[in-house]
């Protein structure tokens, strides 16, 4: 009876551990039966159900923090203890609360702007938010994953949802295209990944993340072991490539974000790619950690060419979400940038502008959505003629994401990439190696690239000769509220950045192998202890 009563405890413990991902389950599951119950004008109340779901799983996340000694007080915020579940396949510490809180919130924007858009397609239906939400889950369990089974498993479970919701809308050819293109490429990455990592798994004999790490430090540069180590590495990057649309694995993304629906497009862009970062750090921070001088000159090499092709190709669109495709390229290789630094400003960097990033992107094709009409696509840049002049409110959120995108200093776009650059800079002060330098420069020269294409948008709103429709913009209480969300934590994060930068320092601490450095004056007035 002892031994019982144990055993339940544990079990309860583990639930425990992951009752943000059951509350959402849960609701999803009850989503699938309101879309049987509820009639089709009332499909829309499974959206705010859905939206109330991610409000209690916050508010479990929350709970959570505090538990684990966490305290709303930034400054008397100490190191948070990790907290291990399911026999060390899961653990929740401060990089998994962060995590999880990015994608809740990505997930809650992508339903609020999604609403509006399933009303005039006519696919007001409440599988999608299920989608969304079952997505979310595997997201959710990437952060918080510890085991490579159990990272896997939630990989495939972000990635299945995906496929289909870049399919939905049934009814357009385009999008059924873009669905299939991801789900065979999609397959194809999933099998590389899986050989690497059974290949780390045969050299180290565990799957567990921390065992992994410490096999791998065992394993001398001449010892037999080694090639098939190195293969795994780089097998393991391959298949993640894929996951944050990198070069030369951007074949799909451009497609996918064109033909998909817009709601999704936004949710893919920003959800999948933080949660792709979270199982990159991971893997990388964790398990191949003692491999760092490796792995960081390949990802180094991608994160270049990655940046240049985004920003280059980027420059050619005429759709706005083939754009954006382009755009959300190249950003994942300055996010890369975090990966490589893998230091204090690096953690930094990744955690602040995969936040304002989500902010941004959802932003932007919220704006794309409210352009949309009975008949009247309005995917391309030009479709934004002369809003200035139609809808003044709308065209200045828009111009505020889009200099954001671009670095522009006052948003929140500025403060992550400032970081991601600093983080650089510092490791090559610590490693006394000069390709980082020549990176960093790389970067930034790509930085005054980028603007060009963001400031088309702001040229046509502003400076357009005509209107390209006279129809007024109609845009529904949740878009409205979901822009406005937006626009204030960008503009929020840009001007007072300071409480987002001592989470992510406290919540990351800085790296054994960086050398500790003086936070600049001219970004925040006082260094993070």
């Amino acid at each position: 009876m002892l031994f019982l009563f144990q055993t339940s405890a544990i079990s309860v413990r583990d639930l425990q551990l992951i009752a943000p991902e059951l509350i959402l389950t849960v609701v999803a599951c009850v989503a699938l039966v309101m879309e049987v119950i509820l009639p089709y004008k009332l499909s829309k109340w499974t959206a705010y159900f859905s939206l109330t779901g991610i409000g209690l799983a916050l508010i479990s996340l929350g709970a959570q923090f505090v538990n684990m000694g966490g305290t709303f007080n930034l400054r008397a915020l100490q190191s948070l203890s990790a907290m291990d579940g399911f026999y060390g396949m899961i653990r929740i510490d401060g990089f998994a609360l962060v995590f999880k809180a990015i994608f809740l919130i990505a997930a809650a924007l992508a339903i609020a702007i999604a609403m509006r858009f399933l009303d005039i397609e006519r696919e007001q239906h409440g599988e999608y938010y299920a989608l969304i939400l079952f997505a979310t889950v595997g997201m959710m369990f990437l952060g918080s994953g510890y085991d490579l089974i159990a990272l896997y498993i939630a990989l495939e479970l972000m990635a299945v949802t995906f496929y289909v919701l870049v399919a939905f809308t049934k009814r357009q050819k385009r999008s059924n295209e873009a669905g299939m293109k991801y789900f065979l490429l999609g397959a194809f990455s999933s099998g590389i990944l899986i050989y690497g990592m059974s290949l780390l798994y045969g050299v180290t004999g565990s799957t567990n993340l921390g065992d992994i790490g410490r096999g791998v430090a065992t394993i001398t540069a001449n010892s037999p072991m080694r090639p098939m180590l190195l293969l795994g590495m780089i097998a393991l990057a391959a298949g993640l490539f894929f996951k944050i649309a990198a070069v030369p694995f951007h074949m799909w993304a451009p497609d996918a974000y064109e033909g998909a629906p817009t709601s999704v497009t936004a949710f893919l862009s920003t959800g999948s790619k933080a949660a792709s970062f979270a199982l990159y750090a991971r893997i990388f921070f964790v398990a191949l950690a003692p491999m760092q001088i490796d792995w960081a000159p390949l990802l180094g090499i991608v994160a270049a060419i990655t940046i240049v092709v985004g920003n280059w190709a980027a420059i050619t669109q005429e759709n706005s979400k083939r754009l954006l495709a382009y755009s959300s390229i190249s950003n994942a290789g300055y996010l890369l940038l975090g990966v490589i630094a893998n230091n204090a400003y690096g953690n930094i960097g990744l955690v602040i502008y995969l936040l304002v990033y989500t902010l941004m992107n959802m932003g932007a094709f919220g704006v794309i959505i409210s352009l949309r009409r009975r008949g009247i696509i309005g995917d391309n840049v030009d479709d934004m003629t002369g809003l200035a002049q139609k809808a003044p409110g709308m065209a200045a959120m828009m111009a505020v994401f889009m200099l954001s995108l671009g670095g522009m200093p006052g948003t929140g776009g500025f403060i992550g990439k400032w970081y991601l650059l600093y983080g650089l800079f510092a490791r090559a002060d610590a490693d006394h190696k000069n390709w980082y330098y020549w990176l960093a420069g790389w970067a930034i020269i790509n930085l005054v690239v980028s603007f060009f294409y963001y400031l088309r948008f702001i040229r046509v709103m502003y400076l357009g000769d005509r209107v390209a429709d006279d129809q007024p913009l109609t845009m529904s209480p949740a878009l409205r509220t979901a822009l406005v969300a937006a626009l204030v934590g960008i503009l929020f994060v840009g001007v007072y950045p300071q409480p987002f930068i001592v989470l992510a320092q406290k919540l990351f601490p800085a790296q054994t192998n960086s050398n500790p450095v003086r936070q600049p004056s001219s970004i925040i007035d006082e260094s993070p202890k």
